[in-house]
């Protein structure tokens, strides 16, 4: 009896090992699908070489995959700006921190109405986001491209304006759901992954884009304390090798650039 239960101890023993190296080998990780599950399955093979094996879970909000990675569902995520993230860190409570960037994607003004912003008239509904920094991002652009004017803060909202002598409209609305009101509204700044899956080309369609200088470049992020851990080393080499700059380069040809 004794020696029966030693052998059932051993083998759970040794099958919790296995899984727990298997796990090691295995890195799994939440991110919108343009571009980043895009730039995430030129990534996997690399990591394949090295040994690990990357899972890919896709997301459509910027907020559930930064639980998952709080919680442990997640190794890691790939999605959001610093700016995005501390912010989250500051209002959720999360314990999230950055480990190397991998692009930028500028914010840009679209429309199905109008051809220029020259053609915008007096009254006009602009249609923003609502996430504090990419609002603030998008009002950023509105003030560069002389429509409104804001008060000096840190992030902006539309009870910041102090100069709207056109009468301008500003709807604050998800980020994810910008595309889909282009109808609805004369103008609306849309982050560039949500204006890919639109099929809204940024450097055709979009009327003005952020800077290139902008400071919003896009993530990894993971859970503090795993960021020095060797599948989450391994994973930040991977994204930021000489061929996943190339392939940004090639595929997006500037409309998303390199951020490393």
């Amino acid at each position: 009896m004794k020696k029966n239960f030693l052998k059932l101890t051993l083998g759970f023993a040794l099958l919790t090992g296995l899984n727990a190296q298997a796990d090691d080998k295995t890195i799994t990780i939440g991110a919108t699908p343009i571009p980043h599950v895009q730039i995430l399955e030129q990534v996997k093979p690399i990591l394949k070489k090295e040994g690990y094996t990357l899972k890919i879970q896709e997301f459509t909000d910027y907020v559930t995959p930064n639980y998952a990675v709080e919680d442990g569902d997640l190794d890691a995520n790939f999605f959001q700006h610093v700016p995005y993230l501390d912010e989250f860190n500051k209002n959720k409570g999360t314990h999230l921190v950055k480990t190397v960037s991998v692009h930028l994607e500028p914010i840009g003004i679209y429309s199905s109405k109008i051809k220029s912003l020259k053609n915008l008239k007096d009254g006009a509904t602009i249609a923003v986001p609502n996430d504090p920094t990419n609002e603030n991002r998008a009002l950023d652009l509105l003030e560069k491209e002389g429509l409104l004017k804001f008060a000096k803060v840190s992030l902006k909202t539309k009870v910041d304006i102090t100069k709207n002598p056109r009468n301008f409209k500003i709807e604050e609305l998800d980020a994810p759901q910008l595309p889909r009101v282009l109808d609805d509204v004369a103008i609306a700044v849309i982050n560039t992954n949500y204006a890919l899956s639109a099929n809204l080309n940024p450097l055709k369609d979009a009327l003005a884009l952020e800077s290139k200088d902008s400071p919003y470049a896009n993530v990894v992020v993971v859970k503090k304390g795993n960021e020095n851990s060797d599948k989450i080393k391994a994973l930040d080499k991977a994204i930021n090798s000489e061929a996943i700059r190339k392939f940004i380069v090639e595929k997006y040809k500037g409309a998303i650039i390199p951020a490393f």
